[in-house]
């Protein structure tokens, strides 16, 4: 029986009170925390460091799912103490030399993973796709929550399924962007299984335990 991945995004929570934010996901069934790095230059926003960071993983047995949306992550790939359940996910728009950075990933134990924004076509990774572990496909433009998704990313979310089996590869899918009601369905059925779940999901209400089974349904 398919079972869709959760993974919170912390960028939602209550950070004044993040361990108990933590516990009440934990307490709720996610599979993973969503970190957003941002840096203020690849997007117009700024959010946790690798200090922050390091507090998030002493909370939590659960792994953690690191989105670097910053110019030159292959600068900052060890600064988040990667674990092996771990994922950590970089923009194809922010680096000329993605195979490097892939190898340096595997090396510190976590899963290979490309981001692509939504005008970011396919053929950006379509050589590279022996070597990830999962794709991150952006269905908003990222740098801030609470956005309009965006509907044609649906198309580009079939097209990935399709390629992935085409080359009979084990690649997860993620998507990520005002993720709910609305459109979980739809990305369900078109390829995806990591959903990352914000203010439109998750964090729609305190009650996480049942936002979360919400999530799970069958649609």
């Amino acid at each position: 029986m398919f079972r869709p991945k959760i993974s919170a995004s912390l960028m939602c929570a209550d950070l004044g009170n993040i361990a108990a934010e933590i516990k009440k996901l934990e307490k709720a069934g996610v599979d993973y925390l969503h970190i957003d790095i941002m840096d203020g230059h690849f997007v117009p926003n700024f959010t946790f460091g690798p200090d922050l960071v390091k507090k998030i993983r002493g909370f939590s047995h659960l792994p953690l799912d690191i989105h670097l949306m910053i110019e030159h992550p292959e600068q900052y790939l060890d600064l988040w103490e990667l674990k092996k359940r771990d994922i950590l996910s970089f923009h194809i728009e922010a680096n000329l030399h993605p195979q490097r950075v892939l190898a340096q990933i595997k090396t510190l134990g976590a899963k290979a993973t490309i981001a692509l924004n939504p005008a970011t076509p396919l053929s950006t990774i379509q050589y590279l796709l022996p070597e990830l572990d999962l794709v991150l496909l952006m269905t908003v433009n990222p740098g801030f929550a609470g956005q309009k998704w965006i509907p044609a990313v649906l198309d580009k979310v079939r097209e990935l399924k399709t390629m992935i089996q085409k080359q009979n590869l084990k690649i997860e899918i993620e998507v990520d962007g005002n993720i709910g009601e609305h459109n979980l369905g739809l990305l369900k059925k078109a390829g995806a299984n990591i959903f990352v779940g914000g203010s439109s999901s998750v964090f729609a209400s305190p009650a996480y335990v049942k936002n979360t089974r919400q999530m799970r349904k069958p649609r």
